[in-house]
């Protein structure tokens, strides 16, 4: 029985190709966090598995050979319309999996737990799976220990993303020409359309940066002398010791 698509799939599958995982090589981080999946759920098999259009691929995987399988028989498509751990004890005693290929056929899967990977804006990847070839039970501690590793494999792919971005935004910069043209006085920037914008509104429109604003310290106390002397007082008050 195939899993039905969520009504945010065309979403999902745009931040999925955000990330540009697909299809590229093996990484230490990932293998060394199926290893422990595997180690803490007792299972023989382990698999980080991202679910694409028509099919879930493993960026990292232990115990099977395969690198991908068609989304209609993927344990995980189930799983990433979960809100937490989807678990399957016996697989050919569950009507929606008894007459699956990967559960009648080779490789013979019989328990399946799998994690969401869900991103901060709430879009679930993929899932972070330990499977075996017989029936096969989690207990409490270990299903937290999964959803644990779940999340690190987010923010290893958050990391991934902004590594790359970075690279993408410092070869572009690299091959810019000129001068930028940036006001003496209000710091705005003159795009190539000769409109003038601010420095955050240019750097925002070229890039995933967001901005928030505060006051260094010199300007602190060059337009608000009065709180300065304020808080330079209360600072000094607080380090001198009582007198006895």
């Amino acid at each position: 029985m195939k899993a039905p698509r969520s009504e945010h799939e065309a979403a999902r599958l745009q931040a999925l190709r955000r990330y540009h995982i697909l299809d590229t090589a093996p990484e230490r981080a990932f293998n060394d966090i199926i290893e422990l999946a595997s180690f803490i759920c007792h299972t023989p098999i382990a698999f980080m598995s991202l679910v694409a259009e028509d099919r879930q691929w493993f960026k990292a995987a232990k115990g099977i050979e395969m690198t991908e399988t068609p989304r209609d028989d993927a344990f995980c498509a189930h799983t990433i319309l979960e809100s937490g751990v989807f678990i399957v004890e016996d697989a050919r005693k569950d009507h929606r999996f008894a007459n699956n290929p990967l559960v009648e056929g080779h490789p013979g899967f019989r328990f399946y737990a799998g994690a969401p990977l869900v991103t901060r804006e709430g879009h679930a990847l993929g899932s972070l799976c330990a499977v075996d070839l017989k029936p096969h039970h989690l207990d409490q501690a270990q299903i937290r220990a999964l959803e644990a590793l779940a999340r690190t494999v987010v923010s290893e792919l958050e990391l991934r993303r902004v590594s790359l971005e970075l690279q993408e935004a410092a070869a572009k910069i690299k091959t810019l020409h000129g001068l930028l043209p940036i006001c003496s006085y209000c710091k705005g920037v003159r795009d190539d359309a000769g409109y003038w914008q601010s420095v955050e509104a240019y750097v925002e429109r070229h890039s995933d940066a967001h901005f928030t604003h505060g006051i260094c310290p010199k300007c602190f106390e060059k337009h608000y002398p009065e709180l300065a002397r304020q808080k330079q007082a209360a600072g000094a008050r607080a380090s001198t010791p009582p007198e006895r």
